[in-house]
């Protein structure tokens, strides 16, 4: 469970989360809202690249604000960009390894997690294949494998879809779903493709200029008249 209370982000004199206060039950969670609406901005606070203004985020009892940012990987927190962070001329198993050395888990079974990571999401490819070889689809799962292997609390998952065909975000849509499963991790996904929030989430919150208009099951948010107004669009 995350327990966000009052948190405040400001740059100069734009707030971009203004006093966000709510709970991410265990699961897989969804955060959506228009461009610049704090989605991003909340995810830099938890991976320790922004510091608050004001408020709290308490992480299955741990204070993650106090946590120094190096220390948030060990702890458990990973994080896919919206820019891919693999290494193109490393292998899809290298790339995976990468973060498993620094998640604080043995060494001697970093084989077998990393394999395991890279099965858990369905990538069709050799592990020694190079990341530049791989179409978007597979370089996206690699993402994904990176975000869950060893041992993840916390998996944040920044517009994973963006971009993909149907066939391909269906496919995801499902690794995306089974990570609490597999892992013990919360999730929470970002992205614009309500099909894809409302395939992986049972429960949803929706920012807007830095501030939650709405949270609870994804289908009644998605029908709430302020999410629709806000960032759905009406007719």
């Amino acid at each position: 469970m995350i327990e966000v209370d009052g948190l405040t982000v400001r740059y100069g004199g734009v707030t971009s989360l203004d006093a966000m206060s709510l709970t991410f039950e265990q699961g897989t969670c969804g955060l959506i809202g228009p461009n610049g609406a704090g989605k991003t901005t909340f995810f830099n606070v938890l991976s320790g690249f922004v510091r608050p203004a004001a408020g709290t985020v308490r992480a299955f009892g741990a204070d993650l604000l106090s946590m120094a940012h190096y220390r948030r990987a060990r702890w458990g927190v990973r994080r896919t960009f919206q820019t891919e962070q693999a290494i193109e001329e490393l292998s899809v198993f290298d790339n995976v390894a990468m973060v498993h050395e620094h998640s604080g888990q043995r060494a001697s079974g970093r084989r077998g997690d990393v394999l395991d990571a890279i099965t858990f999401t369905g990538l069709d490819a050799d592990p020694d294949t190079p990341v530049r070889t791989l179409g978007a689809g597979q370089r996206r799962l690699v993402e994904v494998a990176r975000a869950v292997v060893g041992r993840p609390r916390l998996v944040l998952l920044d517009e994973p879809a963006a971009g993909l065909p149907d066939e391909e975000t269906s496919h995801l849509a499902e690794v995306i779903r089974r990570i609490p499963e597999h892992t013990g991790a919360l999730a929470i996904l970002v992205d614009h493709d309500m099909s894809l929030v409302s395939a992986c989430c049972a429960t949803t919150a929706v920012l807007d200029f830095g501030r939650l208009i709405a949270s609870g099951p994804t289908a009644a948010v998605l029908r709430d008249d302020a999410v629709v107004r806000a960032y759905l669009g009406v007719a």
